[in-house]
């Protein structure tokens, strides 16, 4: 339950005591930081702003705000985030109409994005000159993420348990936090458990 509020609150500490009861302990630390910079964009753009005062035209004009150091793609993630939270307060009474309604989002051009994969002919180049050895190295797991193609932390997180060699499989069920504390995690969502057929 979020506490002391009401219409008069600012829209910074509604979200902020939003994110800690609903999204925190609830998300993955990834996402949460994504919720907390947004937090920290809110609380930049419209330190004062009170709930009251939240109609169409103020959230426009944040996510205008926003936008202009901002992709579009960016922008409507803000927006998602914010979003969950205002529904919310429409929820709670503390807002009468939900003033997200027909937002338009902007943003600034996209940059030229670096490319993240290798073409065929890279791939095959670079797996030609991987020095697979009898006794494992970090060869052998640069093979296994090429010729697979899961995630760097679901290949971190593949234990000899999770091959089957008679039947040519490997079990995807989990990853390995390699940006936090170390540990295994569960995977990005349900979808990602999975048996992947190989070829050795």
């Amino acid at each position: 339950m979020l506490k002391d509020m009401n219409s008069e609150t600012t829209f910074c500490e509604y979200y902020r005591q939003w994110v800690d009861v609903y999204k925190k302990g609830a998300i993955r630390e990834a996402t949460m930081s994504k919720y907390l910079m947004t937090q920290k964009w809110v609380e930049k753009l419209v330190p004062e702003l009170k709930l009251c005062e939240l109609s169409r035209s103020a959230y426009q004009q944040l996510l205008n705000d926003y936008a202009k150091e901002h992709e579009r793609q960016t922008t409507l993630d803000f927006h998602h985030q914010l979003k969950g939270a205002i529904l919310d307060a429409v929820d709670e009474g503390l807002l009468e109409r939900d003033p997200t309604r027909k937002a338009i989002i902007k943003g600034k051009t996209p940059r030229t994005k670096k490319i993240k994969y290798l073409n065929q002919f890279e791939l095959h180049t670079l797996i030609a000159h991987l020095d697979i050895k009898e006794e494992t190295n970090w060869d052998w797991f640069i093979l296994l993420v090429a010729k697979t193609g899961m995630r760097f932390s679901e290949a971190l997180a593949i234990t000899l348990g999770d091959f089957d060699f008679a039947r040519q499989t490997l079990s995807i069920s989990k990853t390995w936090d390699y940006k936090g504390e170390g540990g295994f995690l569960p995977t990005k969502n349900k979808s990602s458990v999975r048996k992947i057929q190989t070829d050795v």
